[in-house]
């Protein structure tokens, strides 16, 4: 089976044989992603980790693929019905659904129409007809043999004959590939809303009377009508030149002016009217709607990457928020670890003891940031704790229009709108009951929503990923294949960034590379129990976690106060050997620090005193392994989220009646989609960068530009206060 998919994969993402069959080997004896990007180089040629999820995918495809051609090979063999075309047939498929296609007149299936016929004994008539053998004969000739009890009269006998003849060219697969391509390229999607069907909101209004071609359908799109079709509202057909199709299949298969022939028309209009249009309507409907949730996955995985990597604001006291009218402001004091320090509880509406409350609390505790949740009532709150900065005096400079400030002095009070997407979903997690046993589901949120901000990545991956409100419809798509989109993104950031083995919590060690979350919770029971971790290798003592999870894991954990060096890098354990040669090479006294040593390699590759080739064959090490070591050298604690912008800090409120039209302003990035970006611009309402307006240059995809977590600075167009709708640019 390899001997064909190994070679196609090839082919089809224009690498080598031999590359895929070493990434393929890898992948086959359990390696992660993340390991063989990063610690195999060389035996994938440097394939980067999109390449390799895309080879996987690919090759779970074609063996699902393979696996099928020979069940389907074994029915119809066994059925008797495996003829030397059909098996060429077969071999030469590509696609699953052509494998369905020649396999469908022969699939067990209900008592149809044509079943019924052939079990009159009429299968030999329609295929007498299909022939065109009729000849100079009447009706009443050639049907003469199969009249019969349940056969009475002529027109019974050539009724069922129809029958069979509709069905067999209704499942001709040569038929229904050229009908289904043809259908796909000229065909138009029409929607409409159904009559007497309430639409309160107007949220399908733009589908009410909607027509579009259906090789232009967008993704979007696609999703929203299918939910308005769930939900009652809306109605679809997909409308083609029917007559067309069913004129030229005629004359295919009846070209003559017999009687005969005339029969055989009539069947080829019923079939494709009652068997292949609603099926091939059924196919492309499918078609689409995979296509659009692929696209959307893709869409949320690139938001939720944005949102995850989004850099820390670390050594800070923060005060979250968890906003709200009616139950009150949650509040809660982290200190610079993250570690819960206070908590209490405002009321909006009872402004001069919340700012009063607000203001002692931060003073007593020393807060230099507060976190605001962006739910109900944040821009109320937002506008409050402004009040306190600005009435205290305790505030940076003001920031109205969401300037970046420089780092604060402690006694520096700013804010910043932080997403509580997920909040109230870990609050009542297992997760949050056993670090805060102490505290109700409703304190919880707020702690959430302040470490955040400390660092976006350690506190998400304590959340589902799906409850993160990142994308459009991902309530509409397949939920198995978006949680496991999700969870690759997930992984894929966790390993990037790496991991601190002694702070880490078990949900964020669950996705390092070779561990799951048994073996994390006996990870931190272990650190609990013994204490710190001192060196990598103390790993192997863990229970449940073997040889293969460490190879796999280690690299990621770091330690970085270890006494070895090495142990606070990404560089792998079984690089450690080639990493000290390295170092013995170009640290002679010994103890330089790391950064030191690889700046005199490096200046000595420059100056041509040796090179990469030599210093590999010195050190056993690849080439490409051989970079890494000396840029993990260079930089040993490296977070590449601190090379990002820090968040936006805010000492002022800026409101919707502030904006006009011309005036700049920075903004975080809070969701991208397929017509735009929503842009937080620090009013109640994030404003739309349409994708026209992304960029002077045309944008086909919005991703190519920005992604959430980005800092942009955008104009405003427009502003319509009654709908609550901000249109910007960022063509400045």
């Amino acid at each position: 089976m390899s001997d064909i998919i190994l070679p196609r994969i090839a082919r089809e993402l224009g690498l080598g044989v031999p590359q895929i069959e070493r990434t393929v080997a890898l992948l086959d004896e359990g390696s992660t992603v993340p390991f063989i990007t990063r610690y195999r180089k060389e035996a994938t040629g440097g394939l980067d980790e999109e390449q390799i999820r895309q080879l996987a995918e690919r090759l779970a495809y074609l063996r699902g693929l393979e696996a099928r051609r020979a069940e389907v090979r074994a029915a119809l063999d066994q059925g008797g019905n495996l003829t030397p075309e059909l098996d060429q047939a077969l071999a030469a498929a590509e696609t699953l659904q052509t494998i369905e296609d020649i396999y469908l007149p022969f699939r067990p299936k209900r008592r149809t129409r044509a079943q019924v016929a052939r079990e009159l004994g009429l299968q030999p008539l329609a295929e007498l007809l299909l022939a065109r053998q009729a000849g100079g004969r009447s009706p009443e000739d050639v049907c003469a043999p199969f009249l019969g009890e349940q056969v009475p009269d002529v027109a019974a006998a050539l009724a069922g004959a129809r029958d069979i003849v509709a069905e067999t060219v209704a499942e001709t697969a040569s038929v229904r590939q050229a009908v289904r391509e043809a259908v796909r390229r000229t065909a138009n999607v029409r929607v409409a809303r159904k009559e007497g069907v309430a639409d309160e909101k107007g949220t399908y209004q733009a589908y009410y009377e909607f027509s579009q071609p259906l090789k232009a359908l967008p993704p979007y799109r696609t999703l929203a009508i299918n939910r308005g079709e769930r939900e009652g509202v809306l109605s679809l057909d997909i409308e083609s030149n029917q007559e067309a199709f069913i004129g030229s299949l005629q004359r295919r298969y009846a070209p003559g002016q017999s009687w005969a022939d005339g029969e055989v028309r009539a069947a080829v209009a019923d079939g494709f009217k009652r068997l292949l249009a609603p099926a091939i309507e059924r196919d492309l409907r499918a078609e689409l709607t995979q296509a659009a949730e692929q696209h959307a996955l893709v869409i949320f995985a690139a938001n939720l990457r944005g949102l995850l990597l989004q850099p820390p604001l670390r050594g800070r006291v923060v005060l979250g928020v968890d906003p709200g009218f009616r139950t009150g402001c949650k509040l809660a004091v982290v200190d610079a670890t993250g570690k819960y320090v206070e908590g209490a509880l405002i009321y909006l509406h009872q402004a001069d003891r919340a700012k009063d409350t607000l203001l002692k609390l931060c003073q007593r505790r020393g807060v230099q940031v507060i976190a605001i949740g962006n739910g109900t009532a944040s821009r109320e709150t937002e506008a409050l704790v402004a009040e306190v900065i600005r009435e205290s005096g305790v505030g940076g400079q003001e920031s109205g229009k969401g300037d970046r400030l420089p780092t604060p002095a402690p006694r520096l009070l700013q804010y910043t709108i932080v997403s509580e997407a997920g909040a109230s979903v870990y609050s009542a997690s297992p997760v949050a009951r056993e670090e805060f046993p102490d505290l109700d589901a409703t304190e919880r949120g707020n702690i959430s929503i302040a470490r955040r901000l400390q660092d976006p990545l350690a506190e998400l991956v304590k959340i589902d990923p799906k409850a993160l409100g990142v994308g459009l419809y991902q309530h509409d798509v397949d939920q198995k294949a978006l949680a496991a989109r999700l969870g690759d993104v997930v992984e894929s950031a966790v390993n990037y960034v790496g991991v601190d083995l002694n702070t880490a919590s078990a949900p964020l060690l669950t996705y390092v590379a070779g561990l799951n979350t048994k073996v994390a919770k006996a990870v931190v029971a272990h650190r609990d129990s013994g204490g710190p971790f001192r060196t990598r290798k103390e790993l192997l003592k863990v229970k449940g976690l073997g040889p293969k999870a460490f190879e796999q894991a280690a690299g990621f954990l770091r330690i970085p106060d270890a006494t070895d060096p090495l142990d606070r890098t990404a560089i792998h354990p079984e690089s450690y050997p080639a990493a000290r040669k390295l170092i013995g090479l170009f640290d002679g006294d010994g103890g330089s620090p790391l950064p030191e040593v690889a700046a005199r390699i490096r200046a000595a590759i420059r100056a041509g005193e040796t090179s990469m080739a030599d210093l590999a064959e010195l050190t056993g090490a690849g080439e490409p392994t051989l970079a890494d070591i000396i840029e993990y050298m260079a930089r040993p604690g490296r977070d590449p989220r601190e090379e990002l912008p820090p968040p936006l800090l805010r000492a002022d409120v800026l409101k919707l009646e502030d904006l006009a039209p011309g005036m700049t302003l920075k903004g975080t990035v809070r969701n991208v989609v397929d017509f735009g970006a929503f842009v937080d611009i620090g009013v109640k309402q994030d404003g739309l960068v349409h994708v026209s307006e992304l960029s002077a240059h045309f944008v086909k995809n919005p991703l190519e530009v920005v992604q959430v977590g980005d800092q942009v600075e955008v104009r405003v167009l427009s502003v319509d206060a009654a709908r609550g709708r901000i249109a910007l640019s960022m063509r400045l």
